[in-house]
């Protein structure tokens, strides 16, 4: 596919999200998503037992600040050090840094109350977006795009695929089951998130084939 085909799906989804957070965002602000988010708690909740709890932990635990930031060290520096990618390390910084911005200043633009329903660990600050969803989408997303990139195999990149979307759906349905999150929040969150990816790797598709035009253009020179 061409930069053109590149670029348009790039903005294709970026409006896609972006509409479907601003959906979001006007049935909360409507109070016409409470029937929702009230549905879907008490179904998840209802799952409710130690075995799944543990792995609920586990699964909002490697969705948390401090888990996604080691995970970040780790890939920037395999990132620089073995593939030696500069661009695709400063476009990975760009996206989980940018993510975790979007989403605290999200938070104190709508201000949001957690649900105070059956909560199963103890969590403060603002509810919408959620912090994990984005964390989850923005990570498991960048690396999605970056490893596609040098996987040939369809079966592989078939793989990949299935291997982030498990991670990302099972690190928002934790915030649910455990109490902490709204089902709107997860869903707004995943929106910010492939909105901004979707933005972030427009300019890197850009970025990229203007400098391979222009490095062939240099060497095709008298």
């Amino acid at each position: 596919m061409n930069l053109k085909g590149h670029l348009l799906i790039a903005f294709f989804i970026s409006l896609v999200s972006l509409i479907g957070f601003t959906i979001v965002v006007i049935f909360i602000n409507d109070k016409k998503i409470i029937d929702f988010d009230s549905d879907i708690i008490s179904i998840v909740q209802g799952w409710e037992n130690p075995l799944l709890t543990s792995i609920m932990k586990f699964f909002t635990f490697i969705g948390g600040a401090p888990f996604v930031i080691g995970l970040s060290i780790v890939l920037v520096v395999f990132l620089y050090k073995v593939l030696k990618h500069r661009l695709e390390l400063i476009l990975f910084i760009a996206a989980v840094a940018g993510s975790a911005v979007i989403n605290q200043v999200l938070k104190q633009v709508f201000h949001r109350v957690r649900p105070d329903l059956h909560r199963l660990i103890d969590i403060v600050g603002y509810s919408f977006p959620s912090g994990h969803a984005m964390n989850a989408f923005t990570v498991y997303g960048i690396l999605t795009f970056l490893l596609w990139r040098h996987i040939s195999k369809k079966w592989e990149r078939t793989l990949l695929i299935l291997f982030s979307i498990f991670f990302i759906f099972a690190i928002g349905i934790s915030r649910i089951y455990l109490g902490v999150h709204f089902p709107s929040d997860i869903i707004g969150g995943y929106f910010a998130s492939a909105f901004w990816l979707a933005t972030i790797i427009w300019f890197f598709q850009y970025y990229k084939e203007k400098q391979y035009n222009r490095n062939r253009t240099i060497q095709h020179k008298p």
